[in-house]
This record gives structure tokens, C-alpha cells and sequence, in this order.
């Protein structure tokens, strides 16, 4: 479906942004508590795949969300995502053994396995073709503000209440969002009904070839992400950055700066120009980045870090719908995600390996990852600019 009307800010459209800030806050708020309820489980030595898990089922379920976008129809899909969010924050304090625990971390990840999939889907079919990179800049800020307002919400609800209060808030976010949809329209053309078989996935299905190319630019753009993820956390302490936070405040703050303004440029300018400088410019922070020798360093380099993912997101996400078929998107949207996935969890592999707890080693660490986002540059480099004639 191509959308023919000349607005964005529908109320469709609206409504979407608003169930995506209360699903990204919903499993975002508990995130900064679940080291320590692990711990308190007898599990400490197993708190490295509380986001491990979640990525992995993420990354798995995307193929699958992809397709059924695209047969069943986004909205069930998206559903689908929403309720698994609400069923496991329901039952982590129910769940309290170890085994209990990171069988829900497995599970919750089906969420963002499916419902990010499918909403991005679902607004590549209502908004204007001239403004798709607008309208990625305004989802990708909906899920950045979910994510940096929610895990104070999240530790303030556990130091003055509970657990229990977390986790049941954090399903109450994930069911208003779900309520706030219920009243879309679908907009997939010639919806099929669930069977069985629409799950066997064949070899074309798994990566959409369209969105190979900015598959790849996606997971070299967020390859740093896991690095940050990983290593930052001691780096703010070996500078003296008391309130680790601030690193990622920082980094959020500046991403939503630039993605207010970035998606309209890339709508004008086409997508490949701005990947190229947005590329160039986040490779440059992330080696700044390893040379940082203060705190007052390290929150620049987070800043422009921040700035450069942010004109970077809304440009793959919409070079990726530019040039998948319309009875594709869902597919098109999943091998993007899963280039996402798949650069956090080799970014903070990599870098921890580099790291090796010694701090002589953060310039090494970041180095590699500016080395390995310059060669997004390398592969946009011959590429002229594409039209969006979809």
C-alpha cells in the first residue's frame, strides 16, 4: 500500500507514536533493576544474559514478524508484541527462581521481535512518501523518549514501593499501549488468514534482499552501540563520572536533537548523501571517544556521537522502505532490525574482548569500532543517490 495523502501528523499516525513511547517505556523502565533482582535470585553470575537473551529472541523472531506483517496484516503483529511485553512484566514476580527468570528474558524478547517490525510497516503505508526519513526521525524519537524517561519512573517505583510495583507498571504501560491501537484501521491490502504454514520460512524470506545494503549500513552504524553498552560504565568510573547516567542522558538528548530535524534532510538531500556524512561524523566520535581523558570530554564525545546516530537512523530506516516492494515492507523492516541485533551483540563482544578490564585499552576498544563504522562509508561510497519513486 503507498498512502496518497500529503500529511504526516495524522491521527493514525499520532496514535502510533503514542503506543510506541508506552511500549518502549514498558520493557525499558525495569532494565536498570534487573541486575540486582537477579542477584537477589541467586543468579549474579548470570546477569550477562539478561540483555543477551532478550537480543537473541529478538533477533530470531524478526524473520517470522516480518512475514506475518506482511500476510496476516501490522496490526496483529503488532499486537502480538504488546501482549507478550504485558504477560512476562506480570510474570517476573510470579517467576522466581534463576530458570524462571531468563525463561522470560527469552520470551520478552519476542516483543521487540515483533512489534517494532510491524509499526514501522504500518507507518511506511500511511505517511507521505516525501516524508518517510521525516517519519522514521519522529518513530525513532518516540522510542527514545520511552527509553530515557522510564528507567527513573522504573527505580523510583522500586525505592519507594517495590518489584512488584515495577513490574506490574511496566505491564500497565504495555496495555495502554495496546489499548491506545485498537481502533486503527489495517493497511495491508488482501489480508490473509493465520495458518501454521505462513511460519516455514523460505531462503528469500529470511533476509529481504532489497534491505540487504542497509542492512549492512545498520550494523555498522550501531556496531558502537554495544561497545558503549559494555565499556562506557567503567570508563565513566575511571574518569570519575560519579552518575554513570549522564553518558547516555547525553547520548539521548542529542539523538533526539538531531532526529527532529535529520529525517527532513534526508527527504531532501536523498538518503545515501546523508548516510555518507553521518557515517563520517560518527566514525570521528567514536575515535575521539577513545581518546578521552575527562569527564567533561566524554560527555562531548556522547553528545556527537549522539547527534551523528541520530541523522543516521531515520536515513537507513527509510532507505530501507524506499527500496523494498510494497507487499514487502514487513520483511524489509525485520533484516534492518536484525542488522540492529546483530551489531549490539558483536559490538559488545568485540569491545569487552579488546577491553579486558584494563583501561589502557578503552583507545583500542573504540578505535576498532570507529574503523568498522568507517566502512559503512566504503560500501556507500559508489553508490549514486536513489530515488523514491514508490
Amino acid at each position: 500500500m503507498t498512502t496518497t495523502t500529503a500529511r504526516l501528523y495524522t491521527r493514525p499516525f499520532l496514535t502510533l507514536c503514542a503506543s510506541y513511547v508506552l511500549f518502549s517505556a514498558s520493557f525499558n523502565m525495569i532494565i536498570p533493576e534487573l541486575p540486582a533482582y537477579l542477584t537477589s535470585l541467586g543468579g549474579e553470575d548470570y546477569k550477562g544474559l539478561i540483555i543477551a537473551l532478550f537480543t537473541l529472541t529478538a533477533g530470531i523472531s524478526r524473520p517470522f514478524s516480518g512475514k506475518l506483517a506482511d500476510t496476516i496484516g501490522r496490526i496483529p503483529v503488532i499486537f502480538v508484541g504488546i501482549l507478550v511485553c504485558f504477560v512476562c512484566s506480570l510474570l517476573y514476580p510470579i517467576l522466581t527462581s534463576v530458570s524462571g527468570f531468563l525463561l522470560l528474558r527469552l520470551v520478552h524478547g519476542f516483543s521487540t521481535g515483533f512489534s517494532p517490525t510491524a509499526t514501522v510497516a504500518y507507518a511506511a503505508d500511511r505517511v507521505p512518501i516525501h516524508r518517510r526519513g521525516e517519519a522514521m526521525g519522529i518513530l525513532g524519537i518516540c522510542m527514545n523518549t520511552g527509553a530515557s524517561i522510564s528507567p527513573p519512573i522504573g527505580s523510583w517505583l522500586v525505592l519507594e514501593f517495590s518489584l512488584e510495583a515495577l513490574f506490574f507498571t511496566s505491564s500497565g504501560f504495555a496495555l495502554l499501549s495496546f489499548l491506545i491501537l485498537t481502533r486503527l484501521k489495517e493497511t495491508l491490502p488482501n489480508k490473509q488468514p493465520f495458518h501454521p504454514r505462513i511460519l516455514k520460512l523460505k531462503k528469500n524470506e529470511i533476509i529481504d534482499r532489497s534491505a540487504l545494503l542497509p542492512a549492512i549500513i545498520c550494523i555498522t552504524t550501531y556496531f558502537g552501540y554495544g561497545a558503549m553498552l559494555t565499556i562506557v560504565p567503567d570508563q565513566s568510573d575511571h574518569l570519575g563520572i560519579a552518575n554513570k547516567g549522564l553518558f547516555f542522558t547525553t547520548l539521548t538528548l542529542m539523538a533526539l536533537t538531531s532526529r527532529l530535524v535529520a529525517g527532513k534532510t534526508s527527504d531532501i538531500y536523498g538518503r545515501i548523501p546523508v548516510l555518507r556524512v553521518a557515517v563520517l561524523l560518527l566514525a570521528a566520535s567514536y575515535a575521539f571517544m577513545g581518546f578521552v581523558s575527562t569527564p567533561t570530554q566524554l560527555l562531548i564525545a556522547s553528545g556527537c556521537i549522539g547527534f551523528s546516530a541520530g541523522i543516521a537512523g531515520p536515513a537507513v530506516f527509510a532507505w530501507a522502505i524506499d527500496r523494498a516492494d510494497d507487499e514487502r515492507r514487513g520483511r524489509a523492516m525485520a533484516a534492518v532490525y536484525i542488522g540492529l541485533e546483530v551489531a549490539i551483540g558483536t559490538g559488545a563482544l568485540l569491545s569487552a574482548y579488546t577491553y579486558a578490564n584494563n583501561p589502557s585499552n578503552f583507545k583500542y576498544s573504540f578505535l576498532i569500532v570507529a574503523v568498522i563504522t568507517s566502512i559503512g562509508f566504503l560500501f556507500l561510497g559508489k553508490r549514486r543517490n536513489e530515488l523514491r519513486s514508490k
